[in-house]
């Protein structure tokens, strides 16, 4: 019995010792760049080496001694056998989990270097060509941009005035000021048609307010994909202990609060409806917002149609304030006035949905936009930039074949935003001498290498959330500052096919990069234009 119960431990030891796991073929190899994985697969070889150790010392120590009774024997047997199982069951299941991972390692991997793929580093971008580009598109453009900027504030200050004359100032919400975000107020636009982003701060009625919870709040229960966002409730004013003791202490008939009014506590409680709230809850909802905004905005359209000579529409019904407006000439502007809510006395804004989103997050959460405080970061950089920097010519030429390779195959995870966050990190990170405008087939090598390794890794960090290069000019609030970093690619981590359709596209705009530029440069002949390139943009 001891002689049979050694046989089948040596078995199952020469099992260990032989699996592919631990000494793979020679045809096989591990992947150079994940030391972590080879760091476990080493101390997982280790503790193996140690365990038969422990078995062959306890083999000799039965082998010494006298079994008393054949009983005996057999539960030994049984449990040696048992126990040898449940090890080489486990090496199975580990075995089982690496192979999935390096299956999907290998997947990632192919999907760089199938379809030909090629090296930003290898990634030929004539100089010329390029300076071509930007002085025939880039140059041309800005010049336009700045005069429909000038039309779109005109515009927009006329319509929020008619629609503030048609809301109830005792039970509608009260609109500010509009606040200019975006690619044609951060001077980068390029394509078209020309879209102007307007944010347009509104607040409840008196005596109402709101309040905030912020997914990095210490008490916050959001899960990790609400990462950005936050809650607002309405309450009215002193119905909360940090608002104001009136509400919640008997102040007696001869004390006034000089916080509140009579007329408050004689006001007419409006409904959840009417604070524009999910049904029977305090929670602001994005739907009762952009109904009531939509609504606004075509009755102050009314109100002052009269006085211009073009025609505007709603692009996308779903979208509260997503215009087009046509002239009679058929130019087109596309505006997009977005109804946000002002995290307290920040610069960072609640907004009700982005214009590049198809799939808003769902009530009660509301997404954070830090749009003004990346404009600020921009400006702030560009100071210390040389005159004559190319950061902007680099984003304008990303952006533009990006558009052009969404034409040719569709849409993917690859956003506008994302390229601005990309070339965001590249600015804070690089020396600023080396922005220069000589230096800019350099600099777009860079921006297309960091998105390739953050495609590779599905890992793309907002660029102000927990990101401690962020200069203290921006004034960013703390909270923010010590908060987690965000993953922008985290959509790619949870569904491979995007993340799969996403480096497609970005492989193709890389090869097709020097094609795109060279095509839609004008080309002289004669001291003519063969061309024109703003047409076909």
């Amino acid at each position: 019995m001891q002689g049979a119960l050694a046989r089948v431990c040596m078995v199952v030891a020469a099992a260990i010792l032989n699996h592919p796991l631990l000494f793979p073929q020679e045809n096989s190899t591990l992947p150079e760049q994940d030391e972590e994985l080879i760091a476990r697969m080493r101390e997982h070889e280790e503790r193996l080496e140690m365990e038969q150790a422990r078995l062959e010392k306890e083999l000799s120590q039965l082998e010494s001694e006298q079994e008393e009774t054949s009983s005996e024997d057999g539960y030994r047997w049984y449990f040696w056998s048992a126990f040898s199982l449940v090890i080489f069951f486990t090496i199975e299941v580990c075995r089982v989990d690496l192979a999935d991972i390096y299956s999907r390692q290998d997947e990632d991997e192919d999907m760089f270097s199938e379809s030909g793929s090629i090296s930003p580093r290898t990634l030929v971008l004539d100089k010329d060509i390029l300076s071509n580009f930007c002085d025939r598109c880039i140059y041309t453009s800005t010049h336009e941009n700045w005069r429909v900027r000038e039309f779109v504030e005109g515009f927009a200050d006329d319509l929020l005035e008619a629609l503030r004359s048609v809301c109830d100032r005792d039970a509608d919400m009260e609109v500010g000021d509009f606040v200019g975000v975006g690619s044609m107020f951060e001077s980068w636009k390029v394509n078209k048609p020309l879209m102007c982003d307007l944010i347009v701060p509104f607040s409840p009625p008196e005596p109402y307010s709101f309040q905030f919870q912020l997914w990095c709040s210490p008490s916050s229960d959001m899960p990790l994909d609400m990462q950005g966002c936050g809650t607002i409730t309405v309450a009215r004013f002193g119905e909360t202990e940090e608002n104001c003791l009136c509400g919640s202490a008997n102040l007696g008939e001869d004390m006034l609060c000089l916080l509140h009014c009579k007329n408050d506590r004689l006001r007419v409680d409006l409904s959840p409806d009417e604070l524009l709230c999910s049904k029977n809850t305090p929670y602001l909802a994005k739907d009762q917002v952009m109904k009531w905004f939509q609504i606004s905005v075509t009755k102050a359209w009314g109100r002052i149609s009269h006085k211009y000579e073009f025609e505007v529409t709603f692009r996308n019904l779903d979208a509260a304030g997503a215009l087009k407006i046509r002239f009679r000439t058929g130019k087109v502007i596309v505006l997009n006035i977005i109804p946000v809510v002002q995290l307290g006395d920040t610069d960072a804004y609640f907004v009700s949905h982005f214009p590049s989103d198809c799939d808003s997050c769902p009530d009660p959460c509301w997404p954070l936009s830090f749009a003004v405080y990346e404009r600020n970061l921009l400006k702030h950089v560009a100071k210390s930039l040389p005159d004559k920097s190319c950061h902007l010519h680099c984003l304008q030429i990303i952006t533009f074949l990006h558009k052009k390779q969404t034409g040719l195959t569709g849409q993917s995870g690859l956003t506008n935003y994302h390229l601005k966050t990309a070339l965001l990190h590249l600015l804070i990170s690089k020396s600023p001498s080396s922005w220069g405008i000589e230096s800019m087939e350099h600099r777009l090598r860079d921006v297309f290498g960091f998105l390739q390794r953050s495609l590779q890794e599905k890992r793309l960090y907002h660029v102000l959330i927990g990101n401690s290069q962020v200069p203290e000019e921006i004034k960013l609030p703390e909270i923010f500052c010590m908060s987690e970093p965000i993953n922008l690619f985290r959509p790619l981590v949870l569904q491979r096919e995007l993340h799969a359709d996403t480096v497609r596209h970005f492989q193709e705009m890389s090869k097709n990069a020097p094609v795109l530029i060279q095509e839609y440069t004008p080309l002289l002949l004669n001291g003519s234009i063969h061309h024109r390139l703003d047409e076909r943009l």
